[in-house]
């Protein structure tokens, strides 16, 4: 047992159960640690609803998935199966059935919809599509029914949907041993075990919430709260009810929940995580004043799973601090020849499906598009090479006037973008969120704070910064809103 992870996260009932697996996997080896698992947990409940009620047993998920095996028997082996259902708790009885059924899932966000996912769909060769309708499981074939994909010798059981660096979807080929390693690195790295009740309001379908959620119930047993509250007071009385361990959320449901008043007493709950996006200092440090907890960062990729953690105690300073690699990670720091973070490790995915980039994705490697700084003690983001604005020829990567404008009195959230300039090629624009700004005041901080270059050409303060479905910024997206609320392109 790592006595490292004992020491830095003490466990409630001061234990913690960790369950190796192998360097080496045999075929479909989640399958074979779900049977380990359900053959020691028995009639004991594995999923829970926001009320605290059984909505599954472990046994009560193998009946389940018996019985999906047995609707999509006649599906030729190595078929794609998209599965659509928010966060419902069949999700692990339909995960299993598939595979025993020898075939390939494909987890769909439920903002995937009409043409963009028939699209997908359609791009993978689905055969099957696995949703919820009025309330019962659903199975809708394609016509005309599609081949079964060549897979070769290293047959995937998942395909991950990712936008990437693009706004196209496209997927993820992984096999049992990858998701496998990403939930032992991540249950490793965060002291989750199977005495823990994680909390089930990030969407199952993403990878944060396949890596988090679903896995480590198949592996090790960890029991899951099945929630589809959106609200941040029905989340925090979920919370209370289920007395869940550990809470994975994202930057904007941590601010919400900051807002909140009257809150109920958490004795279970010991620790959150947030990924998918930047969290500030001020909501990190405001939600831990509040709540006497800290959220602990948590960076990865659709394409890699987990990649660091920061597993200090201590309150956050440093802005966009992704902490240390998690272990089995094996991380490239980017040089000058080299701009590109390179992350190895057995959790990587095979490649991209069904076009292959072996540039950013292969071979257990993944060189993700973040720009990441640091030392030894960790790392932080940057932002994104694709973010790069062009003024004038000089790239201005937007985090740094973000990082600057957050230090204003009053800015509660920052979002700086490009947008056409005839004469500079492009200019950036701010957007800040905050209570009593002067618009006047903040640029003269600018001007201050910033190169003249670097100065936003235009700067609104706003009410929110939109995000999307993921809880992500689109700078594409908010450059596309301002020129429309604009409707000129900048000239001067």
């Amino acid at each position: 047992m790592d006595k490292q992870i004992k020491r830095d996260f003490p466990h409630r009932n001061q234990k913690l159960r960790l369950f190796p697996v192998p360097e080496r996997c045999p075929e479909n080896a989640l399958l074979k640690a779900w049977d380990q698992t359900r053959k020691r947990m028995g009639k004991e409940i594995a999923i829970l609803g926001p009320e605290g009620s059984s909505l599954r047993t472990f046994g009560e998920i193998e009946t389940e998935a018996k019985e999906i095996q047995a609707r999509v028997s006649n599906l030729p082996k190595g078929s794609v199966v998209g599965v659509q259902l928010g966060n419902h708790p069949a999700w692990l009885g339909v995960l299993l059935g598939l595979w025993r059924a020898g075939l390939v899932a494909m987890p769909l966000p439920d903002y995937l919809q009409g043409s963009t996912r028939d699209a997908i769909l359609q791009t993978v060769n689905a055969a099957s599509l696995i949703n919820e309708l009025d309330g019962t499981l659903n199975e809708e074939r394609r016509s005309p029914f599609p081949l079964a994909n060549p897979w070769n010798d290293r047959p995937p059981i998942l395909l991950k949907v990712t936008s990437g660096t693009t706004s196209e979807p496209r997927a993820i080929r992984f096999r049992a041993e990858s998701l496998i390693a990403d939930c032992q690195q991540i249950c490793r790295g965060m002291g989750i075990s199977e005495e823990d009740i994680n909390f089930g309001a990030i969407p199952f379908s993403h990878s944060y919430g396949m890596s988090n959620l679903l896995t480590p119930l198949i592996v090790q047993g960890t029991r899951l709260v099945a929630s589809n509250d959106r609200l941040p007071r029905a989340i925090l009385l979920a919370l209370a009810r289920t007395e869940a361990t550990v809470f994975p959320g994202t930057p904007y449901l941590f601010q919400n929940l900051t807002q909140l008043r009257d809150l109920p007493p958490l004795p279970h709950l010991r620790l959150c995580l947030s990924a998918g996006a930047y969290l500030p200092p001020t909501v990190a440090n405001l939600f831990r004043r509040r709540f006497g907890r800290k959220i602990h960062v948590f960076y990865g990729a659709s394409e890699c799973g987990g990649i660091s953690y920061d597993q200090s105690d201590t309150e956050t300073t440093v802005d966009s601090w992704i902490g240390t690699p998690l272990p089995g990670v094996d991380i490239t720091m980017p040089t000058k020849k080299n701009r590109r973070l390179l992350v190895r490790g057995p959790a990587v995915g095979d490649d991209f499906f069904p076009k292959v980039n072996r540039k950013i994705l292969g071979n257990g490697t993944f060189s993700p598009d973040d720009l990441i700084g640091g030392s030894e003690q960790g790392m932080t983001l940057l932002g994104r090479i694709s973010d790069a604005i062009n003024i004038g020829g000089r790239k201005l990567n937007p985090s740094e006037v973000e990082l600057q404008l957050a230090k204003y009195p009053g800015v509660k959230a920052v979002a700086v973008f490009g947008v056409p300039s005839t004469v500079r090629g492009e200019e950036a624009i701010a957007w800040v969120v905050g209570d009593g700004l002067d618009v006047k005041s903040v640029w003269q901080f600018c001007h201050r704070e910033l190169p003249s270059w670097q100065v936003p050409r235009d700067l609104w303060v706003v009410d929110e910064i939109p995000q999307n479905n993921r809880g992500k910024i689109s700078r594409k997206g908010l450059a596309k809103e301002y020129l429309a609320k604009k409707s000129i392109k900048i000239t001067e």
